[in-house]
């Protein structure tokens, strides 16, 4: 089932179960609980193992957990955008397709380099939840299977899910992260995505 809304306090709790408790479980930890899948040591490119989860003292958990968070989020966002010029022969949303992805992949960059910069190495811990703001790969099915009209309103309406849903999730990192280029970044993409959640008024309905 999928919840209404995550804001500051759940993200916090997020934050909690993925990294803090994580820390503690040690690196070789490669259980289903989220908290070990952040901490489990993956295989990268070439052979050699990633390092153990040990964010840059600047960092705190609720940072981490918010990138872990948005990362996947915005990918499977990027996926729903990059549907809408072949599924539909609606103008506006051929358009704003195009403005929504090359604005979130130019956010997912900037994600990663933060992620990066914690030390934290990328690990999808999210990988296969139902949870809000997601476009999940049965909504891609469901959504790619639809046709005109159709296809507009569940376009516009997961695009209007995930907008929501990162505001609410960019509060909380601006309340509760420690980073200051990761709150400001949360500030700017909240702003962003309210915009775009305006110019998606009245879309697909």
């Amino acid at each position: 089932m999928r919840a209404g809304t995550i804001g500051a306090p759940i993200l916090a709790v997020v934050a909690v179960l993925l990294v803090t408790r994580c820390v503690a479980a040690g690196p070789a930890a490669h259980s289903s609980h989220l908290a070990a899948q952040a901490q489990a040591v993956q295989p990268i490119p070439g052979g050699a193992p990633a390092p153990a989860v040990t964010s840059s003292d600047s960092f705190n958990a609720t940072d981490v957990a918010w990138l872990q968070l948005m990362i996947p989020m915005t990918e499977q966002a990027v996926r729903l955008f990059d549907l809408a010029p072949d599924k539909t022969s609606n103008p506006e949303i051929v358009s704003l397709s195009m403005t929504l992805g090359a604005a979130h992949r130019a956010e997912l960059g900037r994600l990663h380099s933060l992620l990066d910069r914690s030390g934290v190495p990328y690990v999808n811990v999210h990988e296969g939840h139902n949870m809000p703001g997601m476009v999940t790969a049965a909504d891609l099915e469901a959504i790619n299977a639809a046709d005109g009209a159709a296809f507009d309103r569940l376009f516009a309406q997961h695009a209007r899910d995930f907008l929501r849903q990162s505001v609410l999730v960019a509060q909380g990192e601006q309340d509760e992260g420690a980073d200051a280029d990761t709150k400001a970044f949360a500030a700017t993409m909240a702003e962003a995505h309210a915009g775009e959640l305006t110019g998606l008024e009245g879309v697909g309905q």
